[in-house]
């Protein structure tokens, strides 16, 4: 009579060492994942706009500097000061990201990303950040012209986001202050400071008011999808009618006094 052996063989003994190496090598992976993965993740998502260069540490917490360019084949790029570090928290129902600023952002942002069925929802805590108006000329056309300076001031307030099938939803508000903004195209410093508002509902819309300055804006729209149609108008006090002129015939379609702005 022939009794089989209870003890495992060699090649089942085989199969599972391989097994937990491949295990163990997955989660040294996923827990020592570089921050380049991340910085990689970031500009193929941006189509190579917003990047993150130098990083240091982990994918989950780890530091570079942000930089922003015009996109595929363009040469303007503007890098923001310092280092912006953050950290990933894996949670139950999706991640944590928390982000702070060695020039902007001094109390971390806290955002949450909750994946949805052919998207992803997103959770803004209400915060606020302080930017240099000067990043923006990294983005290209108008802003490479322009080359504003001044500050910009951003907060939320309930602010969540919904990106499902290339539909953008938004709840809660978000506000941007622009203060003592000025352009190299005026000899008017500063020209004015700025309040733009993008309010959350069944509608998303955006609202620009001018709250100071010789260089009057106002205007308002509304997000189809993922794109914004805009309309407003710049025009200038009486008093600094020339000083702004060559901006005026540069920003909108020239109407008079006024241009018009049109986006989308």
């Amino acid at each position: 009579m022939n009794f089989r052996s209870r003890h495992p063989s060699r090649r089942t003994l085989w199969s599972w060492a391989t097994a937990g190496a491949s295990t163990g090598l997955v989660l040294a992976l996923a827990l020592f994942a570089p921050a380049r993965w991340g910085a990689w993740s970031m500009d193929q998502a941006s189509a190579g706009r917003t990047q993150l260069i130098a990083p240091r540490g982990t994918l989950w917490s780890g530091s570079a500097q942000l930089l922003l360019q015009g996109g595929s084949g363009s040469r303007d790029a503007a890098a923001l000061p310092g280092r912006v570090s953050w950290t990933l928290t894996p949670q139950w129902n999706g991640v944590e990201l928390q982000i702070w600023a060695d020039c902007c952002i001094q109390t971390p942002l806290r955002l949450q990303a909750l994946p949805r069925w052919g998207g992803v929802h997103l959770r803004v805590q209400d915060g606020q950040s302080s930017w240099p108006a000067a990043v923006l000329a990294g983005l290209g056309t108008p802003w490479n012209t322009l080359q504003p300076q001044g500050s910009l001031s951003l907060s939320t307030q309930a602010l969540e986001i919904d990106l499902v099938q290339g539909r953008l939803t938004l709840s809660g508000q978000a506000q941007l202050l622009a203060s003592a903004i000025s352009s190299r195209l005026s000899t008017l410093q500063p020209m004015g400071s700025y309040r733009i508002t993008v309010q959350g509902g069944p509608s998303t819309t955006l609202q620009l008011d001018t709250l100071e300055g010789g260089l009057q804006l106002k205007g308002a729209g509304r997000w189809v999808d993922t794109r914004l149609h805009f309309q407003g108008t710049a025009s200038a006090a009486p008093e600094h009618q020339e000083a702004l002129s060559n901006l005026l015939n540069i920003i909108g379609r020239r109407d008079g006094a006024r241009s018009i702005i049109q986006v989308g």
